[in-house]
């Protein structure tokens, strides 16, 4: 549990830990292929790993109905999103030059379906999934309600501008910082009947 715990924090950091080295990337205008493109894809991968178990850990702490779907729906949006992150890696392996990657990535998404499902659709569900998690969560007074507001901002905030990707990283961890330090756990024993 403790690990769980942890990983609801250090996977946010690993996100907006991606976005800062992006937008260093950025400045020179030579932001991929090279080292800053893999070390914050390598970092981003890290951080969708850590998702895991924390994901699994917030499962455990909520009622029977609906966890499970919703945590599958999150661990759909960690799975396409690992394997976006892979392409990218590998394209920016491959490649010397941008336009060699965009070349390389144009392959990938011209197989049917796949730029709808790495691309356009499974990626997002991480974060409809962990809404829906921390929604659950509100609902059974497990956190305040500003906690999912905070995933909905981060959320949007992500669809606005990838230079956006450190503040929104920032609210997630913000929402998920009660989890972490075990006040769901608390709260809960407040809360249940006494045994007699």
């Amino acid at each position: 549990m403790k690990f769980s715990r942890a990983c609801l924090i250090a996977a946010p950091l690993c996100f907006a830990g991606y976005g800062v080295v992006r937008l260093v990337g950025r400045m020179d205008g030579q932001y991929g292929p090279g080292l800053d493109w893999q070390i914050a894809h390598l970092v981003n991968l890290v951080g969708l790993a850590l998702f895991v178990p924390a994901v699994l850990g917030l499962r455990r702490q909520l009622p029977g109905r609906g966890r499970t779907f919703w945590t599958v729906v999150t661990f759909v949006g960690v799975g396409t999103s690992v394997v976006q992150f892979v392409i990218d890696v590998v394209a920016g392996l491959l490649a010397s030059d941008k336009a060699g990657m965009s070349a390389i990535s144009a392959q990938v998404s011209a197989i049917p379906g796949a730029r709808i499902v790495f691309y356009v659709v499974g990626p997002p569900l991480l974060y409809v999934g962990l809404l829906a998690l921390t929604i659950m969560l509100a609902r059974a007074k497990a956190v305040a309600w500003w906690c999912p507001a905070l995933i909905l901002v981060g959320s949007v905030l992500l669809v606005v501008s990838l230079d956006l990707i450190p503040i929104g990283a920032l609210c997630v961890l913000a929402a998920l910082i009660p989890l972490a330090r075990g006040q769901l756990d608390t709260r809960r024993r407040e809360t249940a009947p006494a045994r007699t």
